[in-house]
């Protein structure tokens, strides 16, 4: 019983881990940046 619960744990951990991508987020090659937007004030 212990060992399937740390199974799982172990499985969430590594899967979490795999999650997202290192550094700040960039547009796809050709699309133009358009952030940071300045929005009107009135």
């Amino acid at each position: 019983m212990p060992f399937r619960i740390l199974l799982i744990a172990a499985l969430f951990a590594l899967g979490l881990a795999a999650c997202g991508k290192e550094g700040p987020p960039e547009p796809p090659e050709g699309e133009p940046v358009t952030y940071p937007r300045t929005y009107p004030t009135r």
